[in-house]
């Protein structure tokens, strides 16, 4: 059937500030179906409170609200927009949550509204545990032995009938596991069913037999009003049941089933999915499969967009978002094209020639006393994807892109001691992997290790492999490798890097690839097109590997690198991804062809429709370079994709590639705090006594110099990592110590901490010649507290007009003797009416989006076209520096406390934010600014 012609508002709620278990990837859902349902001539009106993000952008709807989501703010926009339909099925649990609170009212049936692209009561019976293991058993699949529990004694009662311990906690109506979890033994019981209920909306636990061991696979399905289903994409979990699915590395499509046992599970999907309601849209399953007996579970149905949808969609180029939007307003789908193939229907199931590996990103370094263990209750900050022909070259090249300091699965540095690989492997943890292979280089076999880690034979057969090859280049001087073994070598996803530190040769990866590239080993680029190559593709969408066949026409017209941040964490998130994705925008205005390169399954960047060409690449020196050798563009931008791509600066000039921006020696002088603070006192700009160190003994005789409390942070380092306040000489010795044993080599700074004084924030662009200032933000929280974890006003409130002149004109002085060209980023504090700068970035920083929603003003498209030439007086002049901001607007930190229970809740000069929410408010007494300012002095730690 055509779309619907009944409605033409639709209101698209989002998922708001980024947390554990929800996070950039239903920003990707969302953006992905505005576009969509404005392209077909809807009219859009979005929620949503993160500013940090593309779907809260001016140019993702027709308006947008950035406000917080709540029932009062839903029906506040409604009263204003009068919309037709709501869709709230991108915008994770938050969104669902709230329309099924505003359903239970009443309310949009009340106002006439539909909800559209999910049915209410199906995901009520999805996430009632109880009701949804009945409906399952009605329609004959089999599901793990449970029962739902409202109270401890009802749960003790329950477990004694299941045969006691281990059980798995599952919380009902909580996201990425919250609040679940294995009890392994009697003395943990009471205390985690007792969080597991407190978390529960509903307090109700389903307490469930252990699976622990068992095989785990998703299905990403779609399906329409004629109950057409297709199935996107087979992801097989590579670690076993136990370990929640955002935490697992995970393989497309699945690996290790027969194809009677991948039929039996597809056509139970489709029965469950066409079982629980009616509705047109994406829907997500789970399946349990015993290994010895074939015995095939449903674990959880999830009948909207998921985290798994972004990975699915990325993983085969489907645009699973898109058509899930378009479905809901009364397509079907053999009405839709396939927008990759431009031929074939969007009917058409993807087909993979290819193998695709998700690795989850961790920043556990960041929670002191954190429990590592991966259970059923998600941890991860992130995650990465890589595209390979095979699995091990998929693996190597995830590895690659975690940006974790690996060329690989290991083999690039001494392998780790027996007993402390032992003692990672006996419960699952976030490098179990490489010490599976470890076990494999100490001469464990395939068996002992299965026994042991309860991970297919499979996959383990396959890391067996890498080793074997691994043996064979330590017995080869470099010379010696022709190109058929070096073709090899490759294929199986072994870096240059990785080569030159197993080879017998004193060698390093610049020499390995030299003499690579003289045996004519060089990568091909392939086309990531749905349909296994058996109809051509329009999209622009490639991976590297070591085939015959290139996929990749170069044209003729100038073109421009942006390389994009890898993998979010804590320091280094969605903000980055926006301000790539303006980057790609603003070189294709000024006509260069754009080339986005980044790792990330979640982000918008990394859409096939964004970038004129997206290479699916890790942000890996010799991934980018052969880019670059294939490509040759006129050159790259670095400073839109933080800390990441700002890394690998030297070795471009090195190679002599254009860097678009501000000059690499000038980012190198703004990172040495010795050539920074020369340049400040030249410049007559104050900054507080500082002192470098290389050695414990060295920091404790500076910290004694320059007096306490005392600031110690590594340098080259983002988000405050390592960073912290000592007050004596034995907690610089303890910190300094702990710095070096994780950071070896790097240089320690020492600033003198400045007690009881008002951080500030200032971001600018400069041409050059010229230096306009964004925005002024004026911290609640004391100097002390990460600039990522404080709550930030703009502009400021307190702040005299004398200091206020002041910073914009040390501000203008630091951006012109940086040469700077495009962002910069000015970290400073104020003491008894004085100014002391703390540091400079030359590059986006954390608030540029903040800044940019707040005053309207598009700052990271204009800064991009800065860096490629054009001046700040052509956009003065065009109107576009003007801000629209009136009142304040405050920056408000969210964290994600509630996954690290055991953990204290302090703030410090080290970031533990993992998102952001915008509040717009006209007086200073509004709660969004009293109750920070209440508390701001509360949780200062060092």
């Amino acid at each position: 059937m055509p779309k619907r012609t009944d409605i033409e508002t639709i209101l698209l709620i989002g998922s708001g500030p980024i947390v554990i278990g929800q996070a950039c990837e239903f920003d990707y859902s969302g953006s992905q179906a505005s576009r969509a349902l404005m392209d077909e001539g809807y009219r859009v009106v979005l929620v949503n409170s993160n500013p940090a993000t593309i779907m809260t952008d001016p140019m993702t709807a027709d308006k947008v609200y950035l406000q917080e989501l709540t029932p009062a703010s839903i029906r506040e926009i409604v009263d204003k927009e009068d919309p037709d339909a709501v869709l709230p099925t991108m915008g994770g649990q938050t969104a669902l949550n709230l329309a099924q609170d505003l359903k239970d009212e009443g309310f949009w049936e009340e106002r006439g509204i539909d909800v559209i692209g999910v049915d209410i009561e199906a995901v009520k019976r999805t996430e009632d545990r109880q009701e949804f293991r009945n409906l399952m058993e009605e329609i004959g699949l089999d599901q793990g032995r449970s029962r739902t529990a409202k109270s401890l004694l009802e749960a003790k009662e329950i477990t004694q009938d299941l045969g006691g311990v281990p059980i798995v906690i599952r919380p009902s109506y909580t996201l990425g596991g919250s609040g679940g979890g294995i009890v392994w033994t009697e003395a943990e019981f009471e205390s985690k069913v007792t969080r597991g209920l407190e978390m529960s909306p509903v307090h109700q636990v389903l307490i469930e037999e252990c699976l622990f061991g068992w095989k785990e696979y998703e299905l990403e399905l779609l399906r329409d009003n004629n109950d057409n289903v297709i199935i996107i994409a087979s992801i097989e979990n590579v670690d076993p049941m136990g370990v929640h699915t955002g935490d697992s590395v995970t393989v497309a499509p699945q690996q290790t089933l027969t194809d009677r046992q991948y039929q039996r599970m597809r056509d139970a999907a489709i029965l469950a999915m066409n079982s629980i309601g009616t509705f047109a849209g994406g829907c997500n399953i789970q399946f349990a499969v015993e290994p010895e007996t074939g015995r095939m579970i449903v674990i959880e149905i999830n009948p909207r967009v998921s985290r798994s949808s972004a990975l699915a969609s990325k993983a085969t180029g489907y645009p699973i978002a898109k058509v899930a939007a378009k479905l809901s307003v009364g397509y079907t789908l053999d009405e839709l094209p396939n927008e990759v193939t431009g031929t074939t229907s969007a009917c058409f199931e993807p087909s993979l020639d290819y193998v695709v590996t998700k690795i989850p990103r961790f920043n556990f370094e960041k929670f002191e006393g954190v429990d590592e263990e991966l259970t059923t209750q998600m941890k991860a900050v992130g995650e990465v994807m890589s595209i390979g022909r095979t699995f091990p070259e998929s693996l190597q090249k995830a590895c690659q892109s975690l940006e974790i300091g690996y060329a690989g699965l290991g083999a690039d540095r001494p392998d780790a001691d027996r007993d402390y690989v032992r003692e990672r492997l006996q419960k699952p943890h976030w490098d179990h992997l490489l010490h599976v292979r470890h076990a494999f280089r100490y001469g464990a076999s395939v068996e002992e290790v299965h026994d042991v880690t309860k991970i297919d034979p499979w996959f383990l057969h396959q890391i067996q492999d890498l080793v074997d090859v691994e043996d064979e280049i330590r017995a080869t001087p470099l010379d010696e490798i022709d190109a058929d073994r070096m073709r090899r070598y490759k294929r199986h996803g072994f870096s240059d890097e990785q080569i030159a530190y197993l080879v017998p040769d004193e060698v390093d990866d610049h020499a390995v690839r030299d003499y690579r590239k003289s045996l004519q080993v060089t990568p091909t680029f392939q086309l990531v097109d749905t349909c296994a190559g058996e109809f051509p593709a329009e999209t622009p969408y490639f991976y590297s590997s070591y085939e015959t066949f290139n996929e990749s026409a170069v044209t003729s017209k100038d073109k421009v690198l942006i390389l994009g941040s890898g993998p979010n964490r804590i320091g280094q998130g969605i903000e980055f991804d926006y301000s790539c994705v303006h980057g790609v925008h603003a070189a294709r205005e000024l006509g260069y062809e754009a080339l986005m390169l980044n790792c990330n399954p979640e982000t918008v960047s990394t859409d096939f429709d964004v970038a004129d060409k997206l290479y699916f690449e890790p942000v890996f020196w010799e991934r980018v370079l052969d880019v670059i050798d294939h490509e040759q563009p006129e050159g790259v931008i670095l400073q839109l994709g933080g800390q990441t791509a700002l890394k690998l600066g030297e070795r471009f000039v090195d190679e002599g590639i254009r860097i678009f921006g501000t000059s690499q020696d000038k980012m190198e002088l703004a990172e040495d705090r010795g050539k920074f603070s020369e340049t400040l006192r030249r410049l007559d700009v104050p900054f507080p006594p500082y002192g470098m160190a290389k050695s414990v003994k060295e920091a404790v005789n500076v910290a004694d110099d320059i007096g306490y409390p005392i600031l110690i942070r590594p340098s080259y380092v983002l988000g405050g990592q390592g960073m912290r306040i000592a007050i004596n000489r034995d907690e610089v010795a303890e910190y300094v110590d702990n710095i070096l044993s994780v950071f070896p080599g790097n240089h320690i700074l020492l600033d003198r901490f400045l007690e009881d004084a008002i951080e500030v924030d200032v971001d600018s662009v400069c041409d050059g010649d010229e230096v306009w200032i964004t925005g002024i933000m004026q911290h609640i929280e004391p100097a002390g507290v990460h600039s990522g974890d404080s709550t930030a006003v703009l502009p400021p409130y307190s702040l005299s007009q004398e200091v206020q002149d002041t910073i914009r004109e040390y501000v203008r002085k630091i951006a012109l003797e940086l040469e700077a060209v495009g962002l910069l980023n000015v970290q400073m504090v104020i003491k008894d009416e004085k100014v002391f700068v703390i540091e400079a970035n030359p590059r986006a920083s954390r608030t540029v989006p903040f800044v940019a929603k707040a005053t309207g003003i598009p700052i990271s498209n204009i800064a991009t076209q800065v860096m490629l030439g054009e001046k700040i007086a052509t956009f003065r002049e065009r109107g576009m520096l003007e801000s629209s901001l009136e009142g304040f607007a405050i920056k408000e930190p969210v964290f994600s406390w509630d996954k690290f229970p055991e953990v204290p809740k302090e703030l410090g000069p080290e970031m533990k934010s993992t998102g952001e929410a915008i509040a717009f408010v006209d007086t200073l007494t509004d709660k969004h600014f009293a109750r920070p300012y209440e508390m701001k002095d509360l949780y200062l730690s060092r």
